[in-house]
């Protein structure tokens, strides 16, 4: 699934971010080589990654 449309991020890649040790999209987009454009994606990138950090 696409978090992301302004930069294709996929689901899975803000997944392993989280996992990686990213705590907020913020940090999960530049470890990905990208920034947050219009922003309607960081609430639920949010949520991925709170689900992702507590499933660890």
């Amino acid at each position: 699934m696409v978090v992301c449309v302004c930069n294709a991020i996929r689901e899975r890649d803000v997944r392993a971010a989280a996992r990686a040790g990213c705590c907020d999209p913020l940090k999960a987009y530049a470890s990905l080589g990208r920034r947050p454009r219009c922003g309607q994606c960081l609430s639920y990138a949010r949520e991925l990654i709170a689900a992702e950090r507590s499933a660890a």
